[in-house]
């Protein structure tokens, strides 16, 4: 499957499935399906089995619908607004401010990889277990409890079926990344979003924030809030 961005971009850009967002902003699937079909502004991609697919952009601008409609304007009235401003939005990602550790459980193939990308999480201020094989990381979620795993799906020994375990065991979501074309696959097995390799750093950390809930565009708004 390939997915590309709305300036034509590679799919090296993270994508997320329905469910992951829908957790992420706080509304239902079906809410996001019944604004997709009655406004027409956001419109994930599909994949070639038929999932809606969505960009960090359509994330962005969903958050932006979330934020009105919390603040009393209607869907229909958000939608109108995030219609004449879209080309405005600029990247809203900052560190998640409460200092609480959070678990990151990386299961990775490639040590090297896996150095560089505990460097990003650690720089974060994640507490990372990191893992070369599936066993040891089925052993460690079940110790540990991540918030958020992540997943080589070329991993030895199986990193879909891996992948599969982890997001069948609770509602920690799971980031699936890969050089392979396998997008598809990870979202069937119930991965809460795919990251192509080799990563870009800005966009790695971005997309794990995401999941967490600590960007801009998952924290709830101070409306939500008070």
């Amino acid at each position: 499957m390939t997915v590309r961005d709305a300036g034509g971009g590679s799919e090296s850009r993270p994508i997320y499935s329905i469910g992951a967002v829908a957790t992420m902003l706080g509304v239902e699937t079906a809410t996001l399906r019944a604004w997709e079909d009655r406004y027409g502004v956001v419109v994930p991609a599909r994949s070639v089995g038929g999932q809606r697919i969505y960009s960090r952009d359509d994330l962005e601008r969903l958050r932006f619908v979330v934020d009105m409609v919390e603040s009393g304007t209607t869907s229909a009235d958000a939608h109108r607004l995030l219609a004449e401003r879209l080309g405005d939005a600029a990247s809203l990602s900052r560190p998640d401010p409460h200092g609480a550790t959070i678990v990151v459980l990386l299961a990775e193939r490639d040590r090297y990889a896996a150095e560089l990308l505990e460097y990003f999480l650690r720089t974060e201020g994640y507490d990372v277990c990191v893992v070369f094989d599936p066993a040891l990381a089925s052993q460690t979620f079940a110790e540990r409890r991540p918030e958020l795993s992540i997943v080589e799906l070329m991993i030895a020994e199986g990193g879909l079926e891996l992948c599969a375990r982890l997001a069948g065991e609770g509602a920690a979501p799971v980031l699936a990344m890969s050089a392979l074309d396998l997008a598809d696959e990870a979202f069937s097995v119930g991965a809460s979003a795919f990251l192509a390799k080799p990563v870009v750093p800005l966009q790695f950390v971005s997309t794990v924030r995401d999941l967490l809930g600590s960007s801009a565009l998952t924290r709830p708004s101070p409306e939500a809030m008070s």
